[in-house]
């Protein structure tokens, strides 16, 4: 493939003519590039649910210790990653960060068959999971150079949105590919669950190898590194001084880290208060996804600023509904109040992340894309921790969601202050 000589994706002469061609190319590859790495980071959010079933002797803790540490490494991942496309190119840094994702998978696929693997490795293999973290912050800052100011946000909602989705498709297809011996060949036995049927948990891992192997050869011939991006770390760097970079990590972290942190927490969550529901878990992260790009559309449309807005109450709204049907032990309110909560979290992380480029000059926009993210990511982490430690000690989530509503109420502050009001310093 030729090498591209410019990028001014700004001249409307250029985009029509030549931009737009070459940047939906690039998009279209970076989505399921993307949510493979979601797929990965995510993966045990639906393992550890089964590891006891099958012979290991973990407790809910340590249950919850596996689902959250993805992302907590993850997230400190995304700081690297988020100056990496300006390094050491676009292209060429989604090739080596799709690639490195065969290493966990494969691990993982064969340390599950053993209920005698210890737990320190097991933890080892969820850390290395975190790679998967990484790679949105590098994605979505690569993406950022690649379309006009105007359409940004709905390229960045579907590049993350889309990408996102990746948590729900592992989470609605593990539950279904461990139950057949798809991949007994490479030396695998099925496990004989409680109940004396059989699955094939190395199966959750294994099954992502292949893609992950065509989607890297797909991004090295098919990507491309674009001309001016380059810059040093050093350059990148001066975000950390800029106020907006911090005020749009709160509310990042607000929106994409409960939409994540949840999307980690929700298939246990559900285990411990519902048990009998446990495979309804995919449905939250995949609202969240499809909702996103419709967030970042929005916000083209009507201001990132008052959508954001808009979801944040909702989000808080949402977080007391759930209280409300906990108490009242109701399953169908539980799950619609939480389906809301995903929701709202997707829009509003399709929403931020259009108002950052509008808010910050081009190269800023990029680091500052991954910078929040990096943040953000770390719901996926402190989230379902929350969560364990509340149900752990009071038996439900309740402890937990009032914190998470504390948060909310802070930032619908910030954005209404800095970006939504009248006279805001950057209304947008």
């Amino acid at each position: 493939m030729a090498r591209i000589q410019e990028w001014n994706p700004e001249n409307e002469e250029f985009w029509k003519k030549e931009g737009k061609r070459h940047a939906r190319r690039n998009l279209w590859i970076s989505v399921p590039t993307l949510m493979l790495a979601f797929i990965v980071w995510q993966i045990w959010s639906v393992v550890a649910v089964r590891l006891n079933d099958i012979g290991f002797e973990f407790t809910e803790a340590q249950l919850f210790t596996l689902a959250a540490t993805p992302g907590l490494v993850g997230a400190t991942m995304r700081f690297v990653y988020t100056f990496a496309v300006g390094k050491f190119g676009g292209r060429n840094w989604i090739v080596f960060s799709t690639a490195i994702l065969a290493f966990p998978t494969i691990g993982i696929g064969f340390a599950v068959q053993n209920p005698d693997t210890p737990y320190w490795i097991m933890v080892t293999l969820a850390a290395l999971c975190g790679v998967g973290g990484g790679n949105f912050s590098s994605s979505s800052a690569n993406m950022s150079f690649f379309f006009p100011k105007k359409e940004k946000g709905t390229a960045l909602g579907i590049n993350g949105g889309l990408g996102n989705m990746g948590v729900s498709v592992v989470q609605f297809i593990t539950p279904l590919i461990i139950t057949v011996g798809t991949f007994s060949f490479i030396g695998g036995e099925g496990q004989v669950l409680p109940d004396g049927s059989e699955i094939w948990l190395q199966n959750a891992a294994f099954v992502w190898v292949i893609p992950i192997i065509i989607l890297t050869v797909i991004a090295y011939f098919g990507m491309d590194n674009l001309p001016n991006t380059k810059q040093s770390i050093g350059a990148q760097f001066i975000i950390v001084k800029r106020k907006h970079t911090w005020i749009m990590t709160l509310l990042y972290v607000a929106t994409f880290g409960s939409f994540i942190g949840y999307g980690a927490a929700f298939p246990l969550l559900l285990r411990s208060q519902f048990p009998d529901y446990v495979s309804l878990a995919f449905l939250g992260a995949f609202l969240a996804a499809v909702f996103r790009p419709i967030g970042g559309w929005c916000a083209d449309k009507f201001g990132g600023a008052k959508v954001t807005g808009i979801v944040l109450i909702m989000m808080m709204f949402g977080a007391l509904s759930v209280i409300y049907f906990i108490k009242l032990e109701s399953f169908i309110g539980f799950l619609l109040s939480f389906l809301i909560l995903f929701i709202a979290a997707g829009m509003g992380s399709g929403s931020t992340f259009q108002m950052i480029p509008i808010i910050f000059p081009l190269k800023e926009a990029a680091p500052v894309l991954g910078f929040t993210a990096a943040f953000a990511a770390y719901g996926s982490f402190f989230i379902p921790k929350l969560f364990g430690w509340s149900v752990s000690t009071t038996g439900t989530p309740i402890s937990a969601l009032y914190v998470f509503i504390c948060f909310y109420i802070v930032s619908i502050g910030f954005n209404w202050y800095y970006y939504q009001r009248k006279n805001a310093e950057m209304k947008c």
